[in-house]
C-alpha cells in the first residue's frame, strides 16, 4: 500500500531534483536572460498600458500645399507629413496621398489605398472637432440616443426539452410570432441634460480612444454623459487595450510550460527517465512530482502580473484552468514527439490553435455570448471591472478542466517505459496510447467510457470551429460548421475503435463490431448529455448552435444517427483495412452532415 504521507513526501522530492537538475542543465548565461526578458516584458506592458500602441507611427506619406490640410494630418502620428507650395516638389517626394488644391491623389498600391482610408478617418474626425463648436449644437446633431439595456428573458433552452431551436422558414412561408406582441412605449424626445453639458462632453471625447480609432477607425466608443449618444458614438464595445494585457499573463504561462515539456523530452532522450521507472512510485506521483515547480512557478506569476495591473484574485481563479490545461498539453507532447525538431513542430502547432481559441472569442466580449467560452473573457471583465458569475465561469472554464483531466489520465496510464522510449511516428503512438485505455477484458465498456470522454474535446473543437466560421457569410458558414461539426463527432465516436481494430485485427468481427458501434453510440449520447446542456446552453440561442447540436431532437432520432455515423466508418475500416480510415471517416461525416442539414432545413 501507498501510504498517502509518503506520496507527498516523494512528490515534493522529485519537485526538488527537478528545480535542482533544471537549473544544472541550464546555462549559467540562460536563466539571467531569462528574468530579464520576464522583467523587460512587465515594463514593456507597463509602457504599453500608458502609451498606447504604436506600431503604426510613420507609416504612410502625405504631401499637401495647404496648411489646413497638413494641420489635419499632423495629429496622426501614421502621417509623415511634407508641406510645400511647389506641386512639382510634392510629387517628385511619392507620396502615397496629394492635396492639391481641391484635389486628391491616391497612389495605385495597397499602402496608399488604406493612407487614403487612414486620411477619411481624420477628416470625420475633424468634421466632428468642427460640429462640436457649432453655435446651435442641435443643427448639427438633430438626433440623439438614449441607450437603455434589457436583459432578454427569452428562454433559449428548449434543446433540452426536445425542441428545435432556430430553424430555417420554408419558402413560401412568413415567420409569425407565437406569444402576443407587447407594446413598447417610445422614450420621451426631451433630453435630461442641457445643451452646454453635450457640448462639453463631445469636445471631452475628441480626444479619446486613439488607439481604437488609429487600429479600427471607430470614432468613439461613448460620452460622459451615461446613456445618450450621437449615432457615430453607437459602436460595439472593444476591449482592445484588456485584450492586450492578458497577453501579458499568456505569454510568460506558455513559455514556463514549455520548460516542463523540454524537462519530460531531455529525459526520454537521455534516457534518465528510467530511474525513476524502476522505483516503486506510482505513475500520478512522478509525474505530479516533475509537474509540481513549474505549477508553483506559473501560480507566482500569474499572482505577480496580478499584483502589478491591479488586477483581483478573480484573474488567477480564471486562469488556473488555463495553466493545468498547458502543463497537461505540455506532458502530452513531451511524451509522444520523437526528437526535438518534432517537439518544436508540435508545440508550435498547439501553442496556434490554443491561442486561437483563447483570444480570437475574448475579441467579442461584450458583444455576443460565444465570446464566453474563452476563459480570457472573463480576465477581460474583470480588469474592466465587470465581474463575472458563478455560472460565467464554470461555462468558460468547463471544458478547459475536463479536458486536462482526461490528458492527464491519458499520459499517466502510458507513463511507462514501452510508451515514453519508443520511437514508433506520432500517429501510431497516439494510437497506442488511445488502445492501452481499451483492456481485452472489457473493451465494450471501455469505449463507452472512452466515447464520454472525448465529449470535452469535441465540444472545444467545435467552439473553435464556431468561432471561426461564424462571421462567414451565410448559408456557406453555416453548411461549413456543419460538415466540421459532424466530422470531429465520428472522429471521437471511431477512434477507439480505430485504435483497438490496429493493434488487434481479428477483435472486430461482425458481433464486435455491432457491439462497438452500441457503445460508443451509448456513451457519445450520455455524454452530450451530462456535459452539453450543462455547459453550452447560451449557445444553443443563435443558429449556429442549433446547427452544431440539432442532433439533440428527439429521443430515437440522435440514438439513430451515432449509430449509423458509427457504423458507416466502422464498416469501410473492417471490409477496406485500418489505412482506409480517412475515406471512413468522410462517409460518417456524409451521413451526419445529410440529416444535420435536413433537421435545420425543417425536413423532419
Amino acid at each position: 500500500m501507498y501510504v498517502r504521507g509518503a506520496a507527498a513526501r516523494d512528490i515534493l522530492s522529485i519537485g526538488r531534483w527537478e528545480v535542482r537538475r533544471t537549473a544544472t542543465s541550464m546555462s549559467r548565461e540562460v536563466i539571467p536572460v531569462a528574468i530579464l526578458l520576464f522583467l523587460l516584458l512587465i515594463l514593456a506592458t507597463g509602457y504599453v498600458q500608458q502609451s498606447g500602441m504604436h506600431l503604426q507611427d510613420d507609416m504612410y506619406t502625405a504631401g499637401t500645399d495647404s496648411p489646413e490640410a497638413a494641420g489635419i494630418l499632423a495629429g496622426d502620428p501614421r502621417f509623415v507629413v511634407w508641406l510645400s507650395p511647389d506641386e512639382r516638389v510634392l510629387q517628385s517626394a511619392g507620396p502615397d496621398v496629394l492635396i492639391t488644391g481641391k484635389t486628391l491623389s491616391v497612389g495605385g498600391t495597397d499602402r496608399a489605398a488604406a493612407a487614403a482610408n487612414a486620411l477619411r478617418t481624420d477628416y470625420t474626425v475633424y468634421l466632428t472637432s468642427t460640429y462640436n463648436q457649432e453655435e446651435d449644437l442641435f443643427a448639427a446633431y438633430p438626433l440623439w440616443i438614449d441607450l437603455q439595456y434589457v436583459e432578454s428573458e427569452l428562454d433559449f433552452t428548449a434543446t433540452q426539452e426536445g425542441q428545435l431551436v432556430g430553424s430555417i422558414p420554408k419558402r413560401g412561408t412568413t415567420p409569425v410570432p407565437d406569444r402576443p406582441v407587447e407594446e413598447v412605449a417610445p422614450p420621451s424626445a426631451d433630453l435630461s441634460v442641457s445643451e452646454e453639458e453635450l457640448r462639453a462632453a463631445l469636445v471631452a471625447a475628441e480626444g479619446q480612444d486613439s488607439t481604437v480609432t488609429r487600429y479600427t477607425d471607430t470614432l468613439s466608443s461613448g460620452s460622459d454623459l451615461g446613456d445618450y449618444a450621437t449615432p457615430s458614438q453607437i459602436t460595439p464595445p472593444l476591449p482592445f487595450d484588456a485584450i492586450i494585457l492578458i497577453f501579458v499573463f499568456i505569454f510568460p504561462l506558455y513559455f514556463t510550460s514549455q520548460f516542463f515539456m523540454m524537462s519530460i523530452m531531455n529525459e526520454r532522450i537521455e534516457r534518465r527517465g528510467e530511474i525513476l521507472l524502476s522505483t516503486p512510485l506510482p505513475p500520478w506521483a512522478i509525474i505530479t512530482g516533475k509537474m509540481l515547480p513549474y505549477l508553483v512557478m506559473m501560480l507566482g506569476i500569474t499572482v505577480v502580473l496580478s499584483f502589478f495591473t491591479g488586477a483581483t484574485v478573480a484573474v488567477i481563479v480564471a486562469l488556473v484552468p488555463v495553466i493545468l490545461f498547458f502543463l497537461a498539453n505540455a506532458l502530452l507532447i513531451g511524451m509522444t514527439a520523437r526528437s526535438f525538431k518534432e517537439l518544436s513542430f508540435i508545440s508550435i502547432f498547439f501553442s496556434t490553435i490554443a491561442t486561437s481559441y483563447l483570444f480570437f472569442p475574448s475579441i467579442f466580449a461584450h458583444i455576443h455570448v460565444i465570446s464566453l467560452i474563452s476563459p480570457l473573457t472573463l480576465v477581460i471583465y474583470d480588469l474592466e471591472g465587470v465581474g463575472f458569475t458563478l455560472g460565467d465561469y464554470f461555462y468558460s472554464t468547463f471544458l478547459f478542466w475536463a479536458t486536462s483531466a482526461v490528458i492527464f489520465a491519458i499520459c499517466i496510464v502510458n507513463f511507462r517505459e514501452e510508451r515514453l522510449f519508443s520511437l514508433h511516428p506520432l500517429r501510431v503512438k497516439m494510437r497506442e496510447y488511445i488502445a492501452a485505455l481499451i483492456p481485452k477484458t472489457h473493451p465494450f465498456a471501455a469505449l463507452f467510457g472512452l466515447t464520454i470522454c472525448t465529449i470535452p474535446f469535441v465540444l472545444m473543437a467545435q467552439m473553435m470551429a464556431l468561432v471561426l466560421l461564424f462571421n462567414l457569410p451565410m448559408p456557406l458558414s453555416l453548411i461549413l460548421l456543419v460538415v466540421v461539426a459532424a466530422f470531429i463527432e465520428e472522429w471521437a465516436k471511431s477512434v477507439g475503435i480505430y485504435a483497438v481494430y490496429s493493434r488487434r485485427p481479428s477483435f472486430l468481427s461482425w458481433r464486435n463490431l455491432v457491439l462497438c458501434c452500441l457503445a460508443v453510440m451509448a456513451g457519445f449520447f450520455v455524454g452530450e448529455k451530462l456535459l452539453l446542456f450543462a455547459t453550452l446552453a447560451q449557445i444553443s440561442e443563435s443558429l449556429f448552435g442549433a446547427a452544431l447540436f440539432s442532433s439533440l431532437q428527439v429521443l430515437w432520432l440522435p440514438l439513430t444517427l451515432h449509430f449509423a455515423g458509427a457504423f458507416v466508418v466502422t464498416v469501410i475500416l473492417k471490409v477496406a483495412g485500418p489505412r482506409s480510415y480517412p475515406v471512413a471517416l468522410l462517409g460518417g461525416t456524409a451521413v451526419h452532415s445529410i440529416y444535420n442539414l435536413v433537421i435545420l432545413t425543417g425536413g423532419l
